[in-house]
């Protein structure tokens, strides 16, 4: 498989594409045109393993509120050769700098360029890509007025331009429609057969771990309460659908999504955490898929 997430992304799915495939209907390569449904695409490891795996899927729909991510697809899919055109001459410069300084001062005049945002399209990808490969993690995080403010990442010689990725990811998306919104929008996308993915922002596992800021609207247990009410809307049409999430455990000891999607079946499955300022909170975890079939 050639095609795979053209960004770092946290809470990324690619270490966990053979738990969730392992878990979708019994029949599902047998369906007929299917239409693939992510809400939440986020770094997109499940749906470009799905589009490639299953050519029964004869159409998607991405979804995102973060709006430079969704503009990453867009000229991922349609602009392909300018993108790495652009990759490549930020990667040159950035390759020329000597010093852990000078790259780090780059790093904070590129960032502050994105923040402005008044750029093209392509720009503006271009900037996307090179501060996910050179900042803090390859972490997305804005600030209450929507700016990026990660930190420099102190990376050497990092891959900015992946010519193979993006062509492959660009042959790929043109089966895709790409959406910039709230999530119960794609309602409207709905066809004969459809299958949807969630994989919203995590609920914090405590007070003090609320890294889900990809967006200055933050997604809090309200939006998670009516995500599950958008799910009851699907389960009463009859629309197969999964979700992924955090297996929050309260202070009281009962299970938040364990209530939340008490009509549904869940399964637990195992994960990876990297990112965590405690190196001890770092490791396998598990987290939860609700699905209705």
């Amino acid at each position: 498989m050639k095609a795979k997430p053209f960004v770092k992304w946290v809470g990324g799915k690619t270490q966990l594409i053979e738990q969730l495939e392992a878990l979708l209907p019994a029949d599902f390569d047998k369906w007929e045109n299917v239409t693939y449904i992510e809400p939440f695409v986020g770094g997109g490891a499940m749906l470009f393993y799905m589009l490639q795996k299953y050519s029964n899927i004869t159409s998607a729909v991405i979804n995102d509120i973060n709006a430079d991510l969704t503009t990453c697809y867009m000229v991922v899919k349609n602009n392909p050769d300018a993108l790495i055109q652009a990759l490549n001459s930020i990667q040159k410069e950035y390759y020329t700098l000597n010093t852990e300084e000078s790259k780090k001062e780059f790093f904070l005049q590129m960032r502050d360029r994105f923040n402005t945002k008044t750029l093209s399209d392509i720009e503006n990808t271009t900037l996307f890509f090179f501060l996910n490969r050179t900042c803090f993690n390859g972490l997305y995080r804005v600030n209450k007025s929507g700016l990026f403010n990660v930190p420099f990442g102190r990376y050497q010689r990092p891959t900015i331009c992946d010519p193979v990725t993006i062509y492959a990811d660009s042959e790929l998306l043109q089966k895709v429609e790409i959406l910039t919104g709230d999530f119960e929008e794609t309602f409207a996308k709905v066809s004969e057969k459809t299958f949807f993915y969630f994989d919203p922002p995590y609920r914090p596992l405590s007070d003090t771990s609320s890294f889900n800021d990809y967006s200055k609207e933050a997604f809090n247990d309200a939006a998670q309460i009516r995500l599950k009410e958008y799910c009851d809307k699907l389960n009463e049409h009859n629309i197969p659908f999964m979700l992924s999430n955090s297996d929050c455990i309260e202070k009281d000891g009962t299970r938040f999504f364990d209530e939340l999607y008490l009509q549904y079946q869940i399964n637990r499955v195992w994960a990876s955490r990297m990112v965590n300022a405690n190196a001890q909170k770092r490791g396998k975890l598990t987290e939860i898929l609700v699905h209705n079939f």
